[in-house]
């Protein structure tokens, strides 16, 4: 199956936009089950997509949605300084955004993680994001309830 097909089967519905998979499993095989997804900043039609790293690794979506459900995006607020959760915003921001045409005109995405300018949005991008090599400290903390036993069963 190639990478489209499997990402549309992960996500229940077809891709709108361009993407690659950049995180796989297994890692080391380039053939292995995606796991996270990086967008292009843009759909297909022209509408800006502002979630740069998508996470489609079924196992890994559902630990993560648990851990949401039983309120992990307040308890990731509270955990982690709201500057380092800025910081991680900009980061992604400005790398989602070197991707935007030159000379591009017309509406652009904003904000940084998931789309956000401030606090916690959505774990699933956090984890998106440290998984393809970003410095994300809620993606980390993430990780760390899920493989603590933290989340909820």
């Amino acid at each position: 199956m190639n990478d489209r097909d499997r990402v549309e089967e992960l996500l229940g519905r077809p891709p709108r936009g361009a993407f690659e998979v950049v995180v796989r499993d297994p890692p080391d095989d380039p053939e292995g089950d995606p796991v996270v997804v990086r967008n292009a900043p843009f759909l297909d039609d022209g509408t800006p997509m502002p979630t740069r790293y998508y996470l489609v690794g079924a196992d890994l979506v559902r630990s993560v949605s648990r851990l949401e459900a039983d309120g992990g995006v307040r308890r990731a607020e509270a955990a982690i300084p709201a500057e380092e959760i800025a910081a991680t915003h900009r980061r992604y921001a400005a790398e989602r955004d070197a991707h935007i045409p030159t000379g591009h005109v017309g509406p652009c995405p904003s904000g940084g993680v998931g789309g956000t300018r401030t606090g916690v949005k959505c774990l699933h991008a956090h984890v998106a994001h440290l998984l393809a090599g970003g410095d994300d400290p809620v993606g980390r903390w993430t990780l760390e309830q899920i493989a603590g036993g933290d989340e909820p069963t």
